[in-house]
């Protein structure tokens, strides 16, 4: 009966509980979610270079000069473009009053910002590998880097790489200026007053400051100093000679000092080259020492050396200013050779002095002067040139040396004598623009024609009786040139009795001819040519079998048993057999 009221009294208090509890209420149906509202993200504003030092604060001046100067709508344009900046400090390094005198004057204040303004975009990385950057101004600003620090022209760069839509900025300290043009700067520059008189005094003036570009290689006072006394008072006087002396200072074209030391020679305005050299690690025009180099000017660049450098003078000009050759002068001019020998060349000559020529026989000089005796004069002058510049270093390494003429000249050397033929070398390696003088002691003649050769020989009667009998003596007297391989009398009497004989009748002229024609080869062809050959063709029109037998030459089955005979005309070698055509 207890257990009985416990239970009910815990339903009970169960049915209570539950009529405390809320009611349950259905779950809400789910509202569709809304999408969130994306804003729109704004274009990016452009950043051009005029925006950029606008926004920057540390512009202000250059602003305002781009302002006044119309220069704003270029800066804002695609470009690309560089600009080398100026801070409004750089500005105010300026003289007092330059900036309001500049904002007065547009076209100078034009010309001084596109100076700071190149084509392109050229990061940091590009310009410390330059030696300019071209301006828009015309004018090229020098870069140079300095205990790694970068500079164009005296400016430093302090900042680099400021990147806009349209190039690049890169941040100075110091206004950069353009330069003046080259006489300008001679003129103030203050060591170069002897220069700067020589220009006005020739003339010269408006040229360097025309357009140009010019490269000028300035001697200093000190420099023409160095000239013997008297010399620039008489050049002032002269003033072709002048005007020559300064152009061979000029170069065409702007050309710095990493540019010049690469070639060997460099082209004046004068017309010749002067010669550039490193000597010690020291750049050398001419022999004259470049002390200074590559001061910009608005229309070139400057140079600075330590002497005053001359034109060298051609063969011609060397000769006669010598004083030693009146009479080869005379007789070049006499033959019509000066133009030859004042030309590019080069040449090698061997000039015989005036003691030379006054060892000929009496009368042969004043003989060859005679306008009849051209030709023989042209040939003994040639006879004393060589094509190209032959140092005396290479001449003693020679055995002989083809002459302008065509034959050789032979080349010894006795007892530490230098000979050319049986001329004496005395002076050697007078250095002309053209080439090179040695100066012999003789007058060195030419060989003679192949005829007078074989005539004079004494071993050839047959043979000159035969080309008598032929015709043949005018033809291998000509121009030529020949390749004579000429049968000795020996060789004739190898012909079978009476074969000479018959062959100098005049019904057998033909015949005769035809052997001699065989004999020759048309050109100047010497042993050291034969020899590389099988076979060569005659002026008859058949060829010749050339070959080497334990160590002999054989024209098919005669033996040359002489070569290099020279001749005016050719060249002989000589056979022991006469050679029969088929």
């Amino acid at each position: 009966m207890k257990k009985l009221s416990v239970l009910a009294v815990l339903l009970a208090l169960v049915l209570v509980i539950g009529a405390c509890a809320p009611l349950a209420t259905p779950a809400p149906t789910a509202e569709p979610t809304q999408a969130p509202v994306v804003e729109p993200t704004p274009e990016p504003q452009p950043q051009t270079i005029v925006d950029i030092a606008v926004a920057d604060g540390r512009f202000s001046t250059l602003v305002t000069a781009l302002q006044a100067a119309g220069l704003v709508d270029t800066l804002k344009g695609d470009g690309p473009f560089t600009v080398f900046a100026p801070t409004d400090e750089a500005f105010a390094k300026l003289p007092a009053g330059t900036v309001e005198a500049l904002l007065a004057d547009i076209p100078a204040l034009t010309d001084i910002l596109l100076y700071h303004v190149a084509n392109g975009k050229a990061l940091a990385a590009d310009v410390v590998g330059l030696s300019t950057v071209d301006t828009l101004n015309g004018i090229p600003v020098k870069v140079t880097v300095t205990d790694g620090k970068v500079f164009l022209n005296e400016s430093q760069v302090v900042i680099t790489d400021i990147a806009a839509d349209n190039g690049v900025i890169h941040v100075i300290d110091s206004v950069l200026l353009p330069p003046k043009d080259i006489v300008d700067i001679a003129v103030e520059d203050g060591r170069f007053t002897t220069l700067a008189a020589a220009l006005q005094a020739a003339g010269l003036v408006e040229t360097l400051k025309g357009e140009g570009p010019f490269t000028v290689f300035a001697p200093t006072d000190e420099a023409f100093a160095k000239l013997p006394e008297g010399t620039v008072e008489a050049l002032l006087a002269d003033i072709p000679a002048l005007t020559d002396i300064l152009l061979y200072h000029v170069a065409e074209g702007r050309q710095f000092a990493a540019d010049v030391v690469k070639l060997d020679k460099i082209a004046t305005a004068q017309g010749k080259s002067a010669t550039i050299s490193l000597m010690d690690g020291a750049a050398k025009i001419d022999g004259a020492q470049i002390v200074l180099t590559d001061i910009l000017a608005a229309n070139g660049v400057i140079h600075v050396i330590d002497s005053v450098i001359l034109p060298p003078k051609d063969i011609v000009e060397t000769a006669v200013a010598d004083g030693r050759f009146t009479t080869l002068v005379a007789a070049v001019q006499a033959a019509g050779l000066v133009d030859t020998l004042k030309s590019e060349g080069p040449f090698t000559v061997f000039a015989p002095t005036d003691d030379a020529f006054a060892k000929l026989p009496e009368g042969t000089v004043a003989e060859l002067l005679k306008p009849e005796n051209l030709e023989s004069l042209q040939n003994i002058l040639l006879y004393h040139v060589v094509p190209g510049s032959v140092k005396a270093e290479q001449v003693v390494t020679l055995e002989n040396a083809e002459t302008a003429l065509g034959p050789k000249v032979s080349i010894k050397v006795e007892e530490g004598k230098v000979f050319v033929n049986d001329a004496e070398v005395i002076i050697t390696d007078i250095q002309t623009y053209n080439g090179v003088i040695h100066v012999i002691d003789s007058v060195i003649l030419p060989p003679k024609d192949i005829v007078d050769i074989a005539v004079a020989d004494g071993r050839f009667t047959t043979l000159t009786a035969a080309l008598e009998a032929a015709g043949l003596v005018e033809t291998l007297k000509g121009t030529g040139p020949f390749t004579v391989f000429a049968p000795t009398d020996d060789a004739f009497a190898k012909l079978p009795a009476g074969t000479v004989e018959e062959l100098l009748k005049p019904e057998k002229l033909e015949a005769l001819k035809n052997i001699l024609l065989y004999h020759v080869v048309e050109g100047r062809v010497r042993a050291d040519a034969v020899v590389s050959l099988e076979s060569a063709k005659t002026v008859l029109g058949q060829d010749l079998v050339i070959k080497i037998e334990d160590g002999k030459v054989y024209i098919n089955d005669a033996q040359v048993i002489i070569t290099d005979i020279e001749a005016l005309n050719g060249v002989i070698h000589v056979i022991d057999t006469v050679l029969l055509p088929k």
